[in-house]
Formats: C-alpha cells, structure tokens, sequence
C-alpha cells in the first residue's frame, strides 16, 4: 500500500491515477495511522512552500513525516514535496522547513527569454546511479511546473540535474528518502518508469 499524504495542496489525485494504473493499491489520507502502516509514502504539492509548511503543520503531519524517514520507509516527495523536504525556501523567508535533507530552495533568476514560472519539459542529466532512474535514458524528457528550485548542500545526493536558467538539481536520493522536482505523473514514459521503480521498491511490481 502506498499512502499519499492529503495536506490540501493539490496535483494529489493525478499521483494517485498514475499509480494506480500502473496496479500499485493506494490510499489517499492525513490519518497518522495509516500513513505509519504503509509500505511506502508519498508527499505530492504544488503551491507556496510557508502555505504548505503551515498545512503540515496543522494536520499534525510533521511528526509522522519524520517517524517515516526514520523507520526507513520508501518515501516520494514530488514538486513542492521535494522542496519541503530540505531546510528553507526564499519564497517563505523565516519559514523551516521538513530539515529531513540540507539545502535550500532558491528562485529561478531573471534572463532575457526566460519564463517564470518554468512550465514546461526539459531534459535529465542522470548523475551515478539513481534507483528511480533504473531503465531511464540519459537526456530523458520530463514535466515541470515551478518558481523555485534545489540547490543541495551534499551534492551526492543529486542523481539529476536539468538546466533552465540555472543549474537545477532535479532529483534527489538519500537513503529511503527519493524527491523528484518534476512531475514524473505527468512526464510519459520517462515519468512512469520513474513511478514504476518507486513501487518496486516497496515490494511491488505494478504492470
């Protein structure tokens, strides 16, 4: 079972149909128990990171994030997911945030040409090997939606980086924790390889 956190940010149910199709079981829940019991978890988001910060926070969600990472859990962060999970973002000055990783998130600086938000698809430079990116070809397009992005204190946990504006950390792995910028539900094939590697590491093969 995997349990993808609901803390009201959004993009929650385009995750839950990606892996769903893929014949992963799912549940959708902020109940403590259940997120503890799951196999594997998943923190999807879009929106300002103080915003979500305060939602966690006010759910009750942060311990149970940090009982997850420490019991070892297979644990996705996806977009803001990714974000939250490292120390502070300029977009909340003042704000923490999850700490579960170093790093900072930083906005994607003005240039001539250079639109802001990044929407759009851009492509991967795989850094080492990445157990999502199992079967992924280097210079892979994926989906991103976002303002901000990771510069990472320790740079072994990149395992893919992408260009737009700045030099982008784009996915990151320490130990039982996997964080993607992108949107790997919305990035095609690419993206569903991605998820497929994350079922198996619960245990689960999907299709």
């Amino acid at each position: 079972m995997i349990a993808i956190i609901d803390y009201d940010a959004g993009n929650i149910r385009s995750v839950e149909n990606a892996l769903q199709y893929l014949g992963a079981e799912t549940l959708v829940t902020r109940e403590r128990d259940r997120i503890l019991a799951a196999d594997q978890v998943i923190l999807p988001g879009v929106g300002a990171f103080g915003d979500a910060m305060k939602k966690l926070h006010t759910y009750g969600l942060i311990d149970v994030i940090h009982t997850v990472a420490e019991r070892g859990t297979p644990f996705l962060g996806i977009c803001l997911g990714l974000q939250l999970l490292f120390e502070e973002s300029e977009e909340s000055g003042g704000v923490p945030g999850l700490g579960l990783l170093a790093g900072k998130i930083v906005r994607i600086p003005d240039a001539p040409g250079l639109k802001i938000p990044h929407i759009g698809w851009n492509s991967l430079h795989l850094e080492g090997q990445g157990r999502l990116f199992a079967g992924v070809p280097e210079g892979a397009y994926v989906y991103f939606v976002h303002s901000y992005y990771l510069k990472a204190r320790d740079l072994s946990i990149v395992k893919a980086t992408t260009e737009y504006g700045a030099p982008i950390h784009a996915s990151v792995e320490k130990g039982n924790l996997f964080a993607c910028q992108f949107h790997p539900e919305k990035s095609s094939g690419a993206g569903m390889q991605i998820l497929k590697n994350f079922i198996a590491l619960g245990g689960g093969k999907g299709r």
